[in-house]
């Protein structure tokens, strides 16, 4: 299962290159990623892996801060008008929150909510 790992960065030339650099040696492919700098030069980024131990490990080892790691729910959707909002309201008549909501590499919807059994399977 697909998992979004929260991990921190210095908000500085090369951070996110040794980010990458050091998943890219443990072998740990990022199938999705997000971020923006935040206050205090430091940013936070949420990645997309399938080996979250893996990529925690390699991340850690390069003294790169990792926080919470979240089992997401990945969706399958159509490029056009009105999708995002179609396929939050399926989600919404669940009672289900969205707490985290990103794009993958391979255009999947990337969701972290309340209750992920509640959308599993929802397209």
């Amino acid at each position: 299962m697909a998992r979004d790992l929260t991990v921190t960065l210095d908000d500085r030339p090369g951070a996110l290159a040794e980010m990458g650099e050091a998943l890219g040696r443990a072998g740990v492919n990022i199938d999705g990623i997000c971020g923006a700098a935040g206050a205090g030069g430091r940013g936070e980024l949420h990645i997309l892996v399938e080996d979250a131990d893996s990529a925690r490990a390699a991340l850690s080892e390069a003294g790169i801060d990792v926080g919470a790691d979240v089992e997401v729910v990945t969706m399958s959707f159509e490029d056009r008008p009105g999708e995002l909002g179609a396929m939050a309201r399926r989600v919404a008549d669940t009672d289900t929150n969205i707490e985290l909501v990103y794009i993958s590499c391979d255009r999947q919807l990337v969701l972290a909510t309340s209750d992920n059994d509640a959308i599993e399977g929802l397209s």
